[in-house]
Order: structure tokens, then C-alpha cells, then sequence
């Protein structure tokens, strides 16, 4: 009974302090959901300082004390689109009016503090030394901005003009709110990880995938690239798995270490042929990826598909995959040697409402995959997302932190890992509909096991010493309270 009343005692103690933290941050969170875009120190370029061009190593010199630190704002600003809607791509080339995101410690005359303007900045004609705001401003001709719904141009060359179909325009970020992928990057944040991505391609000049996507391949045509993309659904879950942070507020990816492999298997259409899907998991194989993130586009009961997914299951690669709506026996390694493994993922909504109706008993793991926010082509604003594809993206972005941080496990054990500290939905610790859960990336990286049964049984183990602590405080406790009541009869003569 005493145990009983202590855990009872100390449930509400942390539900006690829990509402006090609510209380106390909800304000904080409204305003982050009404305020998305951060405030950064800032610098709108002028046309000269001094009487010279403006220059990355002059700036750093004025705001950071070294010309040598010039790479960190050029990382910052690379890629991003400028209030003339060009960007960033030669360290030694600035515009008048671009408006560049300096580090923290930058201090001096015209370093602002605030939310980056939007639309066209004024564009300072010259600043002379000791100023300290922007001067006289122009009236330079811009060039025309990427939309939103066009094609991204493949860097070096011109890419294809076509309708992206990303999502509304809405935004929720309890996907990765719930997925606090944060937590484990202390440990991993992805890095050395390569991450396929078999569907649209992947716009590369999305400045949240800055520097993370890599050429890949378009096998709808036979020696094309992927690092474009028309349809948006494989920018979007790129953004999911690797996206990093930026200026205006964009959801922050789950390994933003990691690099993407984009393998284009859709056609301007929107349909994928069963052949380009069996080529592009090939590809991705073949390209020294160790997880593969395939998408909706692809239909894993196609004998090709199957075959393909067989062959990849002989090497160390883990597939991850929608969970089919109708019944698909389930793929084996082609050879012998095994060490692969397919996890099929289902999406939920944040009330755990499923994306589809899944074949019964094929979820295997859950993962956010209604009303999900990430990246939209052409580097516009965030969008939202719902499709089985998006759940696929987030685990394989906790695949990715796992591969990193325990680099010697398998495929079927990074598999199982992330199976074994999986969240359970409902009062069973399997429901038939959600398979082990919903995943846990954090904890993904932080167990040091590698069975789910063995997680079970340290959780259990845990649970157990918890208890002994609070039994022995309450012990201790009561010793004081009768010694302290003794020591007052003696004392008063009771």
C-alpha cells in the first residue's frame, strides 16, 4: 500500500509540475506558432564600403574581427534566395540589397537584430565607415524570383518547368514536435549516413538541403539526374530526413547530417513504370546507400519490385517502405547471405489516425504521416503533407541517426532497434493496426540493446529500482519522523 501511495504521490507531482511548465510556456509556444521565422543578426550589403566593392572576407573583418571567418557566412547565406531572387554562389560575387545572415557574435555599425525583411530590401548605394544604418537607397532591376510551382533549375544548367502538387499551404508542426529528434542529437545528428530517396527526385537548390543532395539519378530516362524535382514529394520527404534549419522557421529534418541520394522514378505524369521502380532500388543500392526510403510511387507487389528488393536484402541495406493496403507476401534475400531487412511503415495523424487503410497485420512500425510539414520546391514556404511517404521519410531519417551513432549493427538490427524502443499505441504492446508503434528516435539511439524483448526488460529493470528508491526515501523518511517524535517525549518529559 505504502508503495501504491508513494508512486501515486509522485505521479502527481510530476503531472503537477508538467502543468506548471505548460502554464508556463504556452505562451511562449503560441507565439512560436504565430511567429514561426526567427530573429538573426543581419547585414544588408551596400554597393561599396569605403570606396570598394563589398566583399565576405571585408564584412567578416568589420563584424567578426577575422577575414578568415568569411566561410561562416558564406555557409549561412549559401544557397539562399535574395530579395532579387538570385543567390549566393561565389563567395567572392555580392549584390547591393542582398541581406546576409551573420553568426551571433557579429557586432558593428549596420549589424541588425530582427526577422529578415520580406520582398525587396532597400538597397544601400554606399556606406562609409562609422555609419550605422543603411543609406541612400536604389532602384536596382531584379531578376525575375524562381516560383514556387516551377521546376527548380538544376544547378549548372536548366531544369525542367513543371507543376509542383507538394501540399497546402497550411502548417503543423507536431510532427516533429512529437518526434523531438532533437533529443538525440547530442549523440548523432546522421553524419557519413547516405539516404536514398526513391521517388520524384530532390530540388538540391532548396537551401534547407543546402550541400546535403547529392546528383543521384533519374532512371525514367537512363543518364539524367534527380536533383530536380517537378511533383515535390521527394523534396519533401528529403526535407523530413535531412532538412536543416533555417531563417524563416522551416521544420528541421531528422538527421540534417546526413546525405541524400535523390533516385528519380516518376515520370512528368506522375506514374512510375514497374521496370524504372526495380532499376531505381538497384541504383540506390548500387550507389552505397544504407537506407533507401522508398516511395509511394512504387508497388512492392510488382514481381520486378520484389525482385529487386530480394537482391537488395543480400546486402547491408535497410528498405524502408509504405505499408500495403492489400495483402503482399513478403520479400526474402535472393542469396543466401541476408543481412537486410524491408520495414514497412504506416502514417498516423496526431490524434494516431491512420493515412490508409493497411493490410492487416503489415504495419510493422507508425510514423507521422497526416498534416505533416516540411519542404516545398522551388525553396518556397513549408507546406503540409499527408501520404504513407512522409511516415517513410521519418523513419528513415531514425535509421540514418541510428546508422551513425552504432555504425557496426545491421540492417535487421538497426530494424529491430527501431521495432524494440518503438512507442507502444493502445493497451496492448502490439496493436495489430499500429505493429510495435510509434517510433522513438531519441530512444532509437540512446538504448544500448538491440532487442526489443531486451528494451522490455531493461524498462522493466528500471521500473524496479525506481520503485526501491521511492520505498527506501519513504523508509528513511518514516525513520526520521519517529526519532524526531521520541526525541521530543524525552525532551518534554512526554
Amino acid at each position: 500500500m505504502l508503495a501504491k501511495r508513494s508512486i501515486l504521490a509522485r505521479l502527481l507531482a510530476v503531472a503537477m509540475a508538467g502543468c506548471v511548465l505548460m502554464t508556463l510556456t504556452g505562451p511562449a509556444v503560441a507565439k512560436a506558432k504565430k511567429d514561426p521565422q526567427p530573429y538573426v543578426k543581419y547585414y544588408v550589403v551596400a554597393a561599396q564600403y569605403q570606396g570598394q566593392p563589398e566583399s565576405l572576407t571585408e564584412i567578416a573583418r568589420r563584424f567578426l574581427g577575422s577575414g578568415e571567418r568569411s566561410a561562416e557566412i558564406y555557409h549561412l547565406n549559401t544557397g539562399r534566395v535574395q530579395p532579387d531572387g538570385s543567390r549566393l554562389t561565389d563567395p567572392g560575387r555580392l549584390k547591393a540589397g542582398w541581406q546576409l545572415v551573420l553568426p551571433w557574435d557579429a557586432a558593428g555599425a549596420g549589424v541588425t537584430y530582427g526577422q529578415l525583411p520580406t520582398g525587396k530590401s532597400p538597397t544601400p548605394s554606399a556606406r562609409p565607415s562609422g555609419t550605422t544604418g543603411p543609406g541612400p537607397t536604389a532602384s536596382p532591376k531584379p531578376s525575375p524570383s524562381p516560383s514556387p510551382t516551377s521546376g527548380a533549375p538544376r544547378p549548372g544548367g536548366t531544369g525542367p518547368k513543371c507543376t509542383a502538387t507538394t501540399g497546402s499551404s497550411s502548417r503543423s508542426d507536431w510532427a516533429q514536435l512529437r518526434m523531438a529528434a532533437d533529443s538525440a542529437w547530442t549523440l548523432t545528428r546522421g553524419n557519413g549516413v547516405k539516404v536514398a530517396v526513391v521517388d520524384t527526385g530532390v530540388d538540391a537548390t532548396v537551401q534547407q538541403l543546402s550541400g546535403r543532395v547529392a546528383v543521384g539519378a533519374d532512371v525514367t530516362v537512363g543518364n539524367g539526374r534527380g536533383d530536380t524535382d517537378c511533383l515535390g514529394s521527394g523534396t519533401a520527404m528529403a526535407g523530413i530526413i535531412a532538412g536543416d534549419s533555417s531563417v524563416d522557421g522551416s521544420p528541421v529534418g531528422i538527421a540534417p547530417d546526413a546525405t541524400i541520394l535523390p533516385v528519380r522514378v516518376v515520370r512528368g505524369s506522375g506514374a512510375a513504370r514497374p521496370g524504372d521502380a526495380a532499376n531505381a532500388i538497384e541504383v540506390a543500392v548500387s550507389a552505397g546507400a544504407s537506407v533507401v526510403a522508398v516511395g509511394s510511387h512504387v508497388d512492392l507487389a510488382d514481381p520486378a519490385v520484389a525482385t529487386s528488393v530480394a537482391t537488395a536484402l543480400d546486402h547491408d541495406v535497410l528498405l524502408v517502405a509504405g505499408a500495403p493496403t492489400r495483402a503482399v507476401p513478403p520479400p526474402s534475400p535472393a542469396g543466401r547471405s541476408g543481412g537486410g531487412a524491408l520495414l514497412l511503415t504506416g502514417g498516423v495523424g496526431a490524434g494516431d489516425q491512420l493515412a490508409e487503410q493497411y493490410a492487416a497485420g503489415a504495419v510493422e512500425v507508425v510514423a507521422p504521416g497526416v498534416d505533416v510539414a516540411s519542404l516545398g520546391v522551388g525553396g518556397g514556404r513549408a507546406v503540409s503533407n499527408t501520404g504513407t511517404e512522409f511516415a517513410v521519410a521519418f523513419v528513415a531519417g531514425q535509421a540514418a541517426l541510428i546508422r551513425a551513432a552504432q555504425p557496426d549493427l545491421t540492417a535487421a538490427q538497426v530494424k529491430e532497434r527501431i521495432r524494440g524502443t518503438a512507442d507502444a499505441i493502445g493497451a496492448a504492446a502490439q496493436d495489430a493496426r499500429y505493429g510495435s508503434g510509434m517510433i522513438n528516435p531519441a530512444a532509437s539511439v540512446s538504448v544500448a540493446v538491440d532487442d526489443r524483448n531486451q528494451v522490455a526488460s531493461q524498462q522493466q529493470g528500471n521500473n524496479g529500482v525506481a520503485l526501491a528508491v521511492i520505498l527506501g526515501v519513504a523508509l528513511l523518511c518514516g525513520a526520521g519522523v519517529v526519532f524526531g517524535l521520541r526525541l521530543r517525549r524525552n525532551r518534554f518529559g512526554g
